[in-house]
This record gives structure tokens, C-alpha cells and sequence, in this order.
């Protein structure tokens, strides 16, 4: 996925560097409160609340704040309900825009997800409008410098993985697995000692939509807004900027 590597990398580094560690954390306790409440409060038997606590760990969470919130999720514990809601849209240049959203008020996350495409030359769709674009999958990235391409490619591909993806200019290696296939393929990585750079279950586009120099720095900034916002768990596109530009406006 052309772009990919490099702006899961920008939102990396902003993540580990943003000093609003407290807008962080009230989306990890969001995600951990909605995982605990539809798989269980158990980590072991549930995926998606483990990989939420591993989110908790690596930005410093205090124990206490994601036991509180597994008891909320679970119901042990009164607190505020929330909801997850899917917004899709489109913007600058004809991207397709899909929103995870957690929130604990339907109407106002709407009114605001609405405002922030129509202020970056984007709006919203209905629902389906471009769900169709997309695909579930397991996504994971290992740095080039860490593994040798052939031997990579084998033992993925030989582990469970449904693809093994080399984009020209990144500096990292992509492999691509079937959601139900996503924690054995990653843990057997994790076996054989491969550091990985990043791992997540992600919507994958089926055909990406080319957006030059002209339209880069508004997709972008649409992108950092519909993060910023506190309600927004995941936002996916299907916009492919190359290396060269996203470079060029980090700085």
C-alpha cells in the first residue's frame, strides 16, 4: 500500500512525541472500556482488549486507569457508555474516508466528524457509500535493515500470511494476513525474534487514488484533524502519497 509504511511512521512518531498524553490515553481507555464490553474483561480470551492494554503499556498508562476501565467496559464498575459508530465520507481529491468512532454522544460526534470534512474539502457519505472500497486485514511492517527480503517473504508467507509486499522507496516490508490470522502470524514473528515496526487489524484499500503535491498537504491535514479528535479511534483512506512528498511536509 503505496504511502503506507510513511504515514503509519508520521503518526508513530507524533503519537510517542505528543505531549497531550491525556488525549492519548482517553482514546486507549475508550478502546479497552468497548473491547472488555464485547469480548470479556479477559485478556487471554480476548484479542482486542490485549492488544488495547499493550497500546496502554507502551504510552505509560497507570495500571490502575486500565483495570478501571475493563470494569467499566464489563459493567462491574458505573461510568460513562459509549457507542462505536462507523462515519464514512470523502475528501480532497476524491479520497474514500471511513471513521471509527467511540463516543458517548451519537449527535455531537456526528455534528463534529461533518464540520472538520467540510472545512478540508471533504463531506460525508452515507452508510456503505464507500465501505465497498476497503478490506479487512492484519497489517504488518518490518524495517528493511532488520530482515533479509527472501527469508522474510518465505517464513511469512510459510506462517500464514496472505501476502508479502516490498514497496519500492519504503523502508519497510509489508505483510498482509487474514483478520482471524493476524495474532498467530504475528506472534510466530515475535518467535523467530523479527522486530516488528508496527502491527494492526486495519482497512486495506482494494485500489488506492493517486493525490500529487497539489492536494497532499490538505489530505494531510484532514487526516491529522480527524485524528485529533477525541472521538476518532481509527480513521482509513485509500489516498497514496508518495515518500517524497509526506517527507517534504513533515518538515
Amino acid at each position: 500500500m503505496g504511502g503506507h509504511s510513511h504515514w503509519a511512521g508520521i503518526k508513530h512518531k507524533k503519537a510517542i512525541t505528543d505531549a497531550k498524553r491525556g488525549k492519548v490515553w482517553t482514546k486507549i481507555i475508550k478502546e479497552i472500556a468497548i473491547a472488555a464490553k464485547a469480548g470479556g474483561g479477559n485478556p487471554d480470551d480476548n484479542p482486542r482488549l490485549r492488544s488495547a492494554i499493550a497500546d496502554a503499556k507502551a504510552s505509560n498508562m497507570p495500571l490502575d486507569n486500565v483495570k478501571r476501565a475493563i470494569r467499566r467496559g464489563t459493567g462491574q464498575e458505573p461510568g460513562v457508555t459509549y457507542e462505536e459508530i462507523v462515519y464514512e465520507g470523502y475528501g480532497p481529491g476524491g479520497i474514500a474516508v471511513i471513521i471509527n468512532v467511540t463516543t458517548d454522544s451519537k449527535n455531537r460526534a456526528a455534528s463534529e466528524i461533518r464540520k472538520i470534512l467540510d472545512q478540508h474539502g471533504g463531506n460525508m457519505g452515507s452508510t456503505g457509500s464507500v465501505g465497498w472500497m476497503f478490506e479487512q486485514k492484519g497489517y504488518i511492517a518490518v524495517k528493511k535493515e532488520d530482515a533479509k527480503e527472501d527469508e522474510l517473504m518465505n517464513l511469512a508467507l510459510e506462517i500464514g500470511a496472505e501476502d508479502f509486499r516490498s514497496p519500492e522507496g519504503s523502508e519497510e516490508y509489508e505483510i498482509i494476513t487474514a483478520p482471524a490470522d493476524f495474532e498467530a502470524v504475528k506472534a510466530k514473528l515475535t518467535e523467530k525474534n523479527i522486530p516488528l515496526a508496527s502491527s494492526e487489524i486495519t482497512m486495506l484499500p482494494k485500489n488506492e487514488v493517486n493525490v500529487g503535491e497539489d492536494k497532499a498537504e490538505q489530505v494531510v491535514k484532514l487526516m491529522d484533524s480527524l485524528e485529533d479528535h477525541e472521538d476518532v479511534q481509527q480513521v482509513y483512506s485509500n489516498f497514496n502519497i508518495p515518500d517524497a512528498i509526506l517527507a517534504k511536509l513533515e518538515k
